[in-house]
């Protein structure tokens, strides 16, 4: 079955819910820019997280995981600024 790309995104966006609360506590939060044709996730880090030492970690280890696991149709997450 193929979504449709606002399909894909509410998908990111309830896997993105459950790691939302770690990055709130810390001041910051993330926003969905854009689903590429490619299945590319965009997304921006806000608040304090923008630019924090520890953001590609975050990156790596929680938001992507946490993406990918849910929403196995898309092939890659980016962080833009």
């Amino acid at each position: 079955m193929i979504l449709s790309k606002e399909d894909l995104k509410v998908r990111v966006e309830e896997s993105l819910n459950s790691i939302r609360p770690h990055l709130e506590i810390d001041g910051g939060n993330i926003e969905v820019v854009e689903i590429t044709s490619e299945n590319v996730v965009k997304v921006r880090l806000l608040g304090n997280c923008d630019g924090c030492p520890m953001s590609a970690m975050t990156m790596k280890a929680g938001v992507e995981q946490a993406i990918l696991n849910a929403v196995p149709e898309i092939s890659a997450v980016e962080a833009i600024n």
